[in-house]
């Protein structure tokens, strides 16, 4: 579905990602770890378009990415959460959701539908993102404006706003960062409710590795931009390479220290 070609981006003298190449399989969920400043967003902003590649290139159901803008690769069906906060943040939770449906259900071409039309001419797409904003339990929220949520129901939103665009791949970077431990599991269970589509690829980085264990499928590492390891979770998390590599100690140490 998703595959990365010698991916790699410098800044200056500095590699940030050297030459990672990986493909990302439908059906799958892979965690994307490593120590702070190992290049794990970068990547992520690569393969999204926020940033230029140096070299290499992405690829989507065999289309090359590489040239395209970051809106050109969410129409090509690239989802990634943060891309979406705040789509219009004077508008309410329920407009922005029901417009991520309608551009979601016209295509890339925009086929004739006026965003800005009136609501009851597509009540379909006003049931539509009703339904999606009940499944992130923020139906009671509709009527909110964006820019007034907390910082939690924001990240709710993102993903409602994903659901809504219907990408063939889904990126999280850090979904839960700055949540508290009351909501932090309302995104986590719309993770795996994703993960029941076995069409959809999913990409998530994320620093807790009990979330890592729970959810992923799969995990590579990144350290000083390079791809160090790459298979299952039990497997990657009890290498030596990995323990050294991402928890900055020693691997005996570093099994103690995450009771392996």
């Amino acid at each position: 579905m998703l595959e990365t070609k010698e991916l790699t981006i410098r800044f200056g003298g500095h590699v940030a990602v050297n030459a990672v190449s990986c493909s990302f399989e439908p059906g799958t969920l892979t965690a994307i770890v490593g120590p702070n400043g190992a290049g794990k967003t970068t990547y992520f902003n690569l393969i999204s378009g926020q940033l230029k590649a140096s070299a290499g290139e992405v690829f989507l159901g065999g289309k090359n990415l590489t040239g395209l803008s970051p809106s050109a690769r969410t129409r090509a069906g690239l989802g990634r959460a943060f891309q979406l906060t705040n789509l219009f943040p004077h508008l309410t939770v329920l407009e922005n959701v029901r417009l991520a449906v309608q551009a979601a259900q016209q295509g890339p071409h925009l086929r004739g539908l006026n965003l800005w039309s009136i609501w009851s001419d597509h009540a379909p797409l006003t049931r539509r993102a009703l339904d999606i904003l009940e499944t992130v339990s923020m139906g009671d929220k509709q009527g909110l404006p964006v820019a007034s949520l907390p910082h939690g129901d924001q990240r709710k939103l993102e993903v409602a706003l994903l659901m809504a665009l219907d990408p063939l791949v889904f990126m999280f970077d850090e979904p839960t960062a700055g949540m508290s431990a009351d909501e932090a599991p309302v995104i986590l269970n719309l993770i795996r409710k994703l993960k029941e589509d076995k069409r959809k690829t999913i990409l998530l980085v994320e620093h807790k590795m009990d979330v890592v264990r729970e959810l992923a499928d799969r995990i590579i590492v990144l350290h000083n931009g390079t791809l160090v390891a790459d298979g299952d979770p039990a497997t990657v998390i009890a290498s030596p390479v990995v323990q050294e590599a991402y928890l900055g100690v020693a691997p005996k140490t570093a099994a103690a220290e995450e009771g392996l």
